[in-house]
């Protein structure tokens, strides 16, 4: 079971992608716990998350997230525009699917 988190500011303009990559990960049997947080809580909840996915809109926080991460086995990655901006779940999948395989 792959925990992924979607951080974005305030955990709702990710909501509906999280729900198209659910519904493509459940089409292709992959088991996935997934959610949207706003920044504020993603940071006191970092250690539930295996993959944890900024929305393109705070990607200025990558570098305070990898510090937060230090050390830790999470893996941390922007969100593709693209795949953002079309809500295309299948390519967000794959992004976490590549994720979790490296």
């Amino acid at each position: 079971m792959l925990r992924t988190m979607f951080v974005c500011c305030a955990g709702m303009s990710t909501s509906m992608l999280v729900e198209r990559v659910k519904r493509v990960a459940d089409e292709k049997g992959v088991e996935l716990d997934i959610h949207a947080a706003a920044e504020a809580e993603a940071k006191n909840d970092l250690s539930q998350a295996d993959i944890i996915l900024l929305g393109p809109q705070v990607r200025y926080l990558e570098s305070k997230f990898r510090k937060l991460l230090s050390g830790n086995e999470t893996k941390l990655a922007v969100v593709d525009m693209q795949a953002y901006g079309c809500m295309d779940g299948e390519k967000v999948l794959t992004q976490i699917l590549d994720l979790a395989s490296n």
